[in-house]
């Protein structure tokens, strides 16, 4: 049994849920490595990220290289003296940082590999109508996602659960992968299966305002999905409008009613205390949504102070 000395590297909260983990379990972290501060907000006031805030409220060592290659860093890295590093939400890494410990690099994905490689597969298994998801550990290698995997764990996705819902219990569960990991390491009971690609393999491709837009002549479960699976963040989007005005709408929660109607599709259509939009196969409601320079806000509340006339459509 080989006593572990970790550095681990990661960004967002669903990095700290696993680091949390690892020390709370009693294994020595002797580095944490995050990305560089950086500008946000109207102030432009430097951001720290998760795992920092974390990292400075536990006193652990902390390096934020702007240069993966730098050799002060590289020289930094390797005083620490790890023998494994664990890899949650950061970067690739050059070969020169993940060959570094002797027992190897690993990371956690929050998806059951080799599906939903990339950048946002809790998003994705939801927006493509997955019924169920999980994490893998793996091996890193040369490639995004690809390497030797150690252990995956799977688990069900709701049908009304949005992305936000499953990103916790997805760190819950791949805190879990993490410790039943290392303790594969430390015992020196690894073994791994190689991943296997094939032509009906999905991929987790990289958010942006195309592929969060909304198109009204989907299906509605299809738009559901996207709302669902883009919730809370960034947002699935559209455009409202009505007598000339056109507003750049966020939706963050709906549900489908699957019932014949005679609208066009992307009619909006109101009462006192709903909103809905036509689809070719029903309506899709719409529970919670935020206009520009306003905050989200439940459906009621903005039909309390906004109106919207018959030629009102969601486009």
């Amino acid at each position: 049994m080989e006593k572990l000395r970790i550095v681990f590297m990661g960004t967002p909260e669903f990095a700290v849920g696993i680091l949390d983990t690892i020390i709370k379990s009693n294994y020595e972290v002797v580095g944490v490595i995050t990305v560089a501060d950086k500008p946000a907000g109207r102030g432009q006031k430097l951001k720290y990220s998760a795992v920092k805030e974390y990292a400075l409220a536990n006193n652990l060592t902390l390096l934020q290289p702007t240069n993966l290659k730098d050799e002060t860093f590289l020289t930094e890295l390797k005083s620490l003296n790890a023998n494994l590093q664990v890899v949650v939400a950061f970067r690739m890494l050059p070969e020169v940082v993940w060959r570094m410990p002797k027992l190897g690099t690993f990371n956690l994905h929050a998806s059951l590999l080799p599906n939903y490689r990339g950048a946002a597969p809790i998003n994705w298994a939801i927006i493509n109508g997955e019924t169920k998801t999980g994490v893998t550990t793996f091996f890193i290698d040369d490639k995004i996602d690809t390497g030797a995997m150690i252990l995956s764990k799977e688990t069900a996705i709701g049908p009304e659960e949005s992305a936000g819902e499953l990103h916790d219990r997805l760190m819950d569960l791949g805190s879990e992968a993490v410790i039943d990991t290392l303790s594969l390491i430390e015992n020196g009971k690894v073994s791994t299966t190689i991943q296997v690609d094939n032509a009906d393999i999905k991929t987790a491709y990289k958010l942006n305002k195309d592929n969060c837009k909304i198109d009204w002549h989907k299906s509605a479960s299809e738009i559901h999905n996207l709302i669902r699976g883009l919730s809370p963040y960034p947002a699935a989007w559209c455009y409202f409008k009505d007598n000339g005005e056109e507003w750049n709408v966020k939706l963050y929660d709906a549900k489908v009613m699957a019932e014949s109607h005679s609208y066009s599709v992307g009619q909006i259509i109101t009462t006192k205390k709903e909103i809905k939009v036509a689809v070719q196969d029903g309506f899709i409601q719409i529970l919670s949504l935020q206009l520009p320079g306003k905050k989200k806000m439940a459906a009621q509340e903005l039909l309390n102070g906004v109106s919207f006339s018959e030629r009102a459509q969601a486009e």
